[in-house]
Formats: C-alpha cells, structure tokens, sequence
C-alpha cells in the first residue's frame, strides 16, 4: 500500500519533486500568458494534496498560486485566462485543501483582482482520477495546459492516460510515477493490466535505471501521430527509486523542462542523486587519460563534435535540436562549439554560435558551421 506522504513532514525528495513541479511552473506561465493575447490557459494539479505538510511548508497548489502571483503585471497587459483545477480524492485532505486554497486567496490582492477581472477561476473537487481525467480531457485537448499527476503510486500509470496525454498537443504534462514498484509487482497481472512493462528488459539495466527504462519503453508506445518528447528525472530516497516523466510536444517546453531540471542537478540533469558516478569519474585517474571514463557531460560533446566534423550537424538549429534530444542544455553545445572554433577546427560567422531557442526561433538567427 501507498505511504500516505502527508502524514509527516516533506522530506527532501519530495520538495525536490515539488521543486520541479515549481520551477517548472515558473518557467512554463510566462512562456504561455506571453504569447497570444486573451488566450486561456489551464493547469491541472490532479492530486493536490492537502495544500501543506504538517509543518506548513507549502505543496504543489500553493507553489501555483504563488507563480501566477509572480506573474500579475503580464496577467492583467495580455488579458490571459487562467483555469485552475485542484483535485483531492481524500475527503479529509480534500477539506484541508479547500481551506488552504481560499485562505491563501484572501490574503493575496493580486489573486483577488484578476478573479475579480474574470482572469483567474479555480476549482477544489474531490474526485476519483479515473472518473474527473474523461471530463476533463476535452478541455486538455482544447487549451494550453499544464497537467501534473503527483500520484502517491502507479495505480493510474496506464496507457489509456499516457495516450490521451501525447496526443493533446498543447499539453505538458509532470507525470510522478513509484518506479521501483514495478520491480517489485511489474509481473503481477493486475499491475500488468494498468501498464504492461516488459520487465526482463527493465531488470536488464542496474536498478538505479529502472525509471528510465520504464521511461525508453513508454517512448516507444507514443502515438504515431503524436510530437511529444518523453524526458526523465529519477528520484532515489533510500532503496526506493521514484521519477518524474515529463512530455510536451513544443520544443521550447522541452527547453525549459532541461533548464529546470540541470539547475536541480548540473551533473546530469536527470536525478538526485550521481545515477552515472560522474563525480568520480571526473577525478583524475592513477592509471592515466587513458583510462579516463567520461561524465555525461564529456560524452554529449564528443557525440556533438563527432557530429559536427561528419557534417551531420551544420548549423545553430541543428545543434540545438540535437542538444535537446540528448537531454542536455544549450550551454553544454555552446562550450563545445566555441572549443571547436578556437582549435581551429570550424568557422563560423558570428562572435557566438547562438545555439539557443530565441536566437533560432524568435530573431531568426541563422549560423552555419564550416569545416576549416
């Protein structure tokens, strides 16, 4: 059975997990009440929770409100609509949220005028996700949203879900999966009737693995039709291993999910913890370079300068495109560019080899990379 995390006090890999939620969050608002004027957005936080941990430190809906707070001044200049739906099955912590919510309201004026203006609604239900995801999907598939399923487990980790979210385009979505419950139960046949996992397979990587391997085989079951991109944050605490999949379908929204996720980790932008012992691997080595092995990091810019002197990759989007299907953040691309031009390796027309979303896609910046 589930542990009930509310119980105590948030430990620290859940508020690495809320932090992810926030940030993301934060980075993901802006993106979408700057763009086209008057438009309706959507956030649905589908297991809310109570609102606080028994001392007072706030979860997920909480962290919300305050991002849109943050945001005030943009709210009211493009005349944005946000809906917002907190959903708690628990009936006690359903209370407990209701009251967390509207006190936090009342305290704030911002919040209280851009309801007032129409620019914010919000609803507190009390609802089992089987029953409320179908009468919200519609509105998912209709607006830009922003889906979290913080589930305490895997009970609603199925591929009829998993579907439905990568086939709406607008949607990113944090999806918070007990991975190491597949370990444990994976084979079972009512666990194999929510989400069939080929657990060979999994087990055939070290445990550490296990979200990200039940990660590469999801990837595989994206809708033809859909462009969403799948992309892992793996949560250890003690034995257990715990992860976050996030999808969008905008390579911009997989640009700020990498952003959140290297400041939370810049070893590997991918866990809590040092999954690939990078950290003793960038110490040097006794027996010589030779036998050095290479961090994450080292790896991508040997694949991207690999790439670059095949001529697989010519340009700034190139580039970029690639950094983000490697999981890596455009800073790493740019370190390694600039190292290429200063060996003398390639050319390029411009002091900065503009590998970054709005030099590409918003100035139109087009730079070529030419072999000397």
């Amino acid at each position: 059975m589930a542990r009930n995390i509310h119980e105590q006090p948030f430990d620290e890999e859940t508020i690495t997990k809320l932090r992810i939620f926030e940030i993301y969050t934060q980075e993901w608002l802006p993106t979408m009440i700057m763009g086209k004027p008057g438009q309706t957005i959507c956030i649905f936080d589908f297991f809310a929770g109570p609102g606080y941990d028994i001392k007072g430190v706030p979860a997920s809906p909480i962290r919300i409100l305050q991002q849109i707070i943050n945001q005030y001044g943009n709210i009211l200049a493009k005349k944005t609509r946000i809906c917002i739906w907190f959903n708690e099955l628990d009936k006690q912590k359903y209370e407990q949220l209701n009251k967390a919510v509207k006190e936090f309201i009342s305290t704030s004026s911002e919040l209280q005028k851009i309801i007032k203006y129409h620019q914010l609604s919000y609803k507190i239900t009390n609802k089992d996700f089987a029953i409320l995801f179908p009468e919200v999907l519609d509105i998912i598939q209709e607006y830009p949203t922003l889906a979290i399923i913080d589930q305490n487990g895997i009970k609603f980790a199925s591929e009829e879900y998993f579907s439905d979210l990568c086939s709406a385009e607008c949607t990113d979505f944090l999806y918070y999966l007990s991975s190491s419950y597949f370990v444990r139960f994976g084979e079972e046949k009512a666990f194999q009737m929510n989400l069939k996992i080929d657990m060979e397979r999994a087990r055939a990587q070290p445990y550490k693995y296990i979200h990200e391997s039940i990660l590469q085989q999801l990837k595989e079951r994206i809708p033809f039709n859909s462009g969403v991109k799948l992309y892992p944050f793996t949560i250890k605490k003690d034995s257990n291993i715990y992860g976050i999949i996030f999808g969008a379908s905008h390579i911009r929204a997989v640009d700020k999910f990498l952003s959140t996720a290297w400041k939370l980790n810049g070893i590997n932008g991918c866990a809590n913890f040092d999954i690939d012992n990078d950290v003793e691997h960038s110490s040097p080595n006794l027996f010589g370079d030779e036998m050095h092995i290479p961090t994450k990091i080292e790896r991508f810019k040997k694949k991207l300068r690999e790439q670059i002197l095949a001529r697989v990759i010519r340009t700034n989007e190139d580039a970029f495109l690639f950094t983000m299907e490697e999981g890596h953040i455009p800073s790493h691309a740019l370190e390694e560019i600039k190292e290429m031009k200063k060996e003398g390796l390639i050319t390029y027309n411009s002091r900065s080899p503009l590998v970054n979303y709005s030099a590409i896609y918003k100035d139109h910046k087009n730079i070529n990379f030419s072999l000397k």
